[in-house]
């Protein structure tokens, strides 16, 4: 899917196209359980996209296994495509990451990553889609 330039969708037009799952966590900034994500342990190279809207936002050469149950990255594939909020939700101060270009809650940033950026940008599988790259 590559939407980068189409038109935004009406909320009626996304809960009909995503998954029951992937509309409460791009929209109602939902998480889902750990271990039950598609991409938590997938292992096949390519570049995830931002399921509502199609923009690439990590590679598989950043993916590593964090341990937490959620694929995690150590950075984006590029500054700008990813927006950093405070959440004070559910009790804690955590840094919210979206979807610069749809606003999709896709899920946290954590200072306890590894080098070179020492952040764990902890997803939501439900967030993304994979587009497989040749090996």
């Amino acid at each position: 899917m590559d939407r980068p330039d189409a038109a935004p969708e009406t909320d009626e037009q996304l809960r009909r196209r995503l998954s029951p799952m992937q509309y409460h966590c791009t929209q109602e900034a939902g998480t889902e359980q750990a271990f039950t994500g598609e991409y938590w342990d997938e292992k096949q190279a390519g570049t995830y996209r931002c399921v509502a809207c199609g923009v690439a936002l990590f590679d598989s050469d950043t993916k590593y296994d964090s341990g937490t149950g959620w694929p995690s990255f150590w950075e984006p594939v590029a500054e700008g495509l990813v927006d950093n909020h405070q959440d004070t939700s559910r009790g804690m101060v955590r840094t919210e990451v979206t979807c610069t270009s749809c606003s999709a809650h896709l899920g946290h940033v954590f200072p306890d990553g590894p080098q070179p950026t020492g952040r764990r940008y902890c997803m939501n599988s439900a967030c993304l889609t994979l587009d497989p790259r040749d090996a």
